[in-house]
């Protein structure tokens, strides 16, 4: 079997405990059934869906790869620590262009998502779970 690691808030692995032990199930389990059942849902919707809108919802859910982020948030490690050269700092600039890129084809996509299901956008992202950041 493959191994996945993941890393988790402390709430959220309480919150996975608690849950797990009202099911009388260990947390690994508890998630991978879990999992399993968003699965076979997410399997269900797109089977169901019009395909203009499977296909926004996968430009909504494009996004970097879990070493571009590593990539990312170790460049921004040593720009706070004043140890970034000037290769790293074209490095990051890059990275955060590529963000700022999918951000906007991403919110392009959910205003889209919005018209097509006749929503406005705040209940669209509300639907598919999407918190704006807050800044501050």
């Amino acid at each position: 079997m493959t191994q996945i690691t993941l890393d988790l808030s402390p709430e959220l692995e309480a919150q996975l405990r608690v849950e797990a032990a009202k099911q009388g199930l260990d947390p690994q389990r508890y998630i991978l059934e879990t999992l399993h059942t968003r699965l076979a849902a997410n399997k269900a919707i797109a089977t169901q869906l019009p395909a203009a809108e499977a296909d926004l919802l996968q430009q909504i859910n494009l996004g970097l790869s879990t070493d571009v982020w590593d990539e990312y948030y170790a460049l921004i490690d040593k720009r706070q620590t004043e140890t970034l050269t000037a290769n790293e700092h074209h490095r990051l600039i890059e990275i955060s262009d590529q963000i700022e890129a999918l951000n906007v084809e991403r919110i392009q996509a959910l205003v889209q998502l919005a018209a097509l299901r006749q929503q406005s956008l705040d209940d669209v992202m509300d639907d598919l779970g999407i918190k704006p950041a807050v800044y501050g």
